[in-house]
């Protein structure tokens, strides 16, 4: 189509907002207005040719008692919908009085097919027809969109002599239109826009990527693009057109069938409508309306070849949490599966942002067993690449996404690349079928320089994409080389082992008058008079210390427990712990647990280790004085933890020798508590530190000051003794 053309038309429904609807809307609700008038006029555009037929099979269908009448009436219209009204908007371009124009206006919309009633629904145009009347612009509304300047028909319009005076306006170039409506609402509403809306250059980039590196294995065939966050569809409809164009370019027919998601009514509607607009009936009711994470999944049997996304991040999806049962009772298996060993392996982020639960739900469809697989780039901040601890929901995704092997790229985008936000994003890049080449490993590109400045400010968006920055980045993807943006790791580059460091608790026992005279208060409150004796005959034996050895206090206590018939239970172990003793440094170690030496074998590493028991707990555990295997009560207060790489040298033990004793030699890891964890860095492999300055550099800003200073001074002087 002729972007002159193109322009003109855009410009003039632009054009009308300002001409009908000033001084009744505000400008951000005139897109309330002209996006379902621009729908409704094309509609009616292409309905006009099949008119009377549709109006004669509507009478005969009813005439002969049928009900399920979609089909024929489509038929009959030539399309995938339809209007069995008697009206066009011609017919009510003449209605002067205004109640009879709204009613027949009403009835004009009641008469189209199921499909576009659910479009107005969404779109709540419906609403708008009480101010249109009240205002007595909804006649000048109809008049502007049937203006003979411009020709929203498929058919071309030609004056008096039979000669083209407007050329036809073909599906694909009403859909453009439509769009560059949309985008233009977009802007003036910047700060909903990055909502659901993704800039086109960053779009063209997601296309290529996921496209480029496969183009030459496209074969002739069907393919299916989903997007679980739609939007307005133009993530869809810019790779349909990318991959139709790669696909021709290698000599192969391809059939491209679209499905998406979107949880706002408006926006939903715009998806729709672009693909009705677009010819694309079939595709429009591929597009499912519902969140796209707590829904019943509409595509929940579905496998797709290409998914992009750009998911909404750091916006809370705890609704979604609350309808899939809560974040502990949760049992979707997009969600839940079986890794690692674990059974019920749960990946799920925290309820404030939900954006790596799309990713999930996007590889929970791929297709496993075809030649090419599935591909996938989404859009993500940078809390994806390291929110979450080991364990928790963000991490586990990261492991399961890296162990599996479907990590290829991660591209660090310019900041203030989109509408409503200027922070840093990422495109991830996702397959099922890694080249050779590429198995096992992750490419990270850092293109947050590559841009140009916008020539004035889209809301946040300040900066875009060229051709030649889209070139330069998929250049690097089709062919992964090592650059100064460019790096590729290895998978197990980015996890890690988190290791609990325990160090034992070392206690003091103060039997001091003062003490004990506090701990008989506390028991009676507790009616423990009994352990209060126990406490006093103790303090008899022993002294009031302090006392830096816990274990022999509890031994003392135990005898004298049961030459008084007390049951020292473990909730009266745990009162005596806390009311008589305090943690000391140079205190002996809690005993936990004392192993047989022929029953364990010593590792202090892991907790486990050797030394002599004197009487009498050596005498419980086999004997005075000989040497035993113990395990100590940890100090919770001293728990610390360490991230040991992946790629560790020597593992978890080589690292804790090196980085652990030499500094608490008393330390160990505790074996149950090691967890797996991922988490990906650019800052660490792309910083590029400030280079220091020169000593000569910085001597001659001193003295630069120094004579600026001995020059204002004798100004100074100067000017007093005048």
């Amino acid at each position: 189509m002729n972007h002159a053309i193109h322009n003109s038309i855009v410009n003039f429904i632009w054009g009308i907002a300002d001409d009908v609807l000033r001084d009744v809307y505000v400008r951000g609700k005139y897109r309330d207005v002209i996006l379902p008038m621009t729908v409704i006029r094309r509609l009616d555009a292409l309905l006009e040719p099949t008119k009377e037929k549709v109006l004669v099979m509507k009478a005969q269908l009813d005439e002969a008692g049928i009900a399920n009448q979609h089909a024929a009436l489509c038929q009959a219209a030539g399309e995938a919908f339809y209007n069995v009204s008697p009206f066009t908007l011609r017919d009510l371009k003449s209605r002067a009085k205004l109640q009879q124009l709204r009613a027949d206006f009403e009835a004009y919309l009641d008469g189209f097919s199921p499909n576009v009633q659910e479009i107005l629904d969404k779109f709540k145009f419906r609403n708008q027809i009480p101010t249109l009347i009240e205002a007595d612009i909804l006649g000048h509304l109809i008049d502007k969109f049937l203006d003979t300047r411009i020709n929203l028909s498929p058919r071309p319009v030609q004056d008096m002599d039979g000669n083209e005076r407007l050329p036809a306006l073909d599906n694909h170039a009403m859909g453009t239109i439509f769009e560059e409506l949309i985008r233009r609402f977009n802007e003036e509403n910047n700060e909903e826009a990055g909502e659901h809306f993704t800039p086109r250059d960053v779009v063209r980039l997601m296309a290529d990527l996921i496209f480029l590196p496969i183009a030459d294995e496209i074969e002739s065939g069907t393919y299916l693009v989903y997007d679980g966050a739609c939007g307005t569809g133009g993530m869809l409809t810019v790779a349909e057109e990318r991959l139709a164009e790669l696909a021709a370019s290698h000599g192969k027919e391809v059939s491209i069938h679209l499905f998406g998601q979107e949880v706002q009514p408006e926006t939903y509607a715009i998806a729709k409508a672009d693909l009705l607009l677009k010819g694309e009936g079939g595709g429009a009711e591929n597009i499912k309306y519902g969140s796209t994470l707590s829904s019943s999944d509409p595509f929940l049997s579905q496998e797709f070849d290409f998914m992009l996304s750009n998911p909404p991040y750091g916006k809370s999806w705890k609704s979604d949490v609350d309808r899939l049962g809560g974040k502990d009772d949760i049992k979707d298996l997009r969600f839940v599966t079986h890794h690692g060993g674990d059974p019920a392996y749960k990946m799920i982020t925290r309820s404030s942002d939900g954006q790596l639960m799309f990713l999930v739900n996007n590889l929970a469809k791929m297709k496993p067993t075809t030649r090419l697989g599935s591909r996938i780039a989404e859009v993500h901040n940078g809390s994806s690449l390291f929110t979450g601890d080991a364990g928790q929901g963000e991490s586990n995704i990261r492991r399961w996404i890296i162990e599996n092997d479907w990590l290829e790229a991660i591209i660090a985008l310019p900041e203030n690349m989109f509408y409503n936000t200027g922070i840093a994003t990422y495109i991830w890049v996702l397959t099922n079928r890694k080249r050779e080449k590429r198995r096992g490993k992750v490419q990270l590109i850092d293109a947050s320089e590559w841009f140009v400045p916008l020539r004035r400010n889209l809301g946040k968006k300040n900066r875009e994409l060229t051709e030649e920055h889209i070139r330069a980045i998929c250049d690097l993807v089709v062919t992964p080389v090592e650059t100064e943006q460019s790096k590729i790791f290895p998978n197990e580059a980015f996890g890690y082992w988190k290791v609990t460091v325990d160090r034992p608790l070392r206690l003091a026992v103060d039997l001091s008058p003062a003490r004990l005279e506090r701990f008989e208060r506390t028991c009676a409150k507790s009616k423990e008079e009994p352990l209060a004796n126990l406490a006093r005959r103790v303090a008899g034996v022993l002294g009031a210390g302090p006392h830096l050895d816990f274990n022999a206090f509890m031994d003392a206590c135990g005898a004298d427990a049961k030459a008084h018939g007390i049951k020292l239970t473990a909730k009266r172990k745990k009162l005596l712990q806390s009311e008589l003793c305090d943690t000391r440094e140079d205190a002996a170690p809690v005993l936990k647990k004392v192993h047989r030496p022929d029953k364990a074998t010593p590792d202090p590493i892991h907790g486990l280790f050797k030394i002599e028991l004197p009487s009498p707990r050596g005498r419980g555990a086999g004997g005075e004085g000989k040497i035993h295997v113990v395990e100590f009560e940890p100090d919770t207060a001293l728990r610390d933890s360490e991230q040991v790489p992946l790629l560790e040298e020597g593992g978890i033990e080589a690292f804790f020798r090196r980085e652990v004793l030499p500094y608490t030699p008393d330390a160990w890891i505790d074996p149950a508590k090691i967890q797996i964890g991922y988490e990906i860095s650019f800052t660490h492999h792309f910083y590029k530190p400030a280079p220091m300055r020169t000593l000569e550099a910085i001597k001659a800003d001193i003295y630069a000051l120094e004579q600026e200073t001995e020059g204002l001074l004798e100004q100074i002087v100067g000017e007093a003794e005048r």
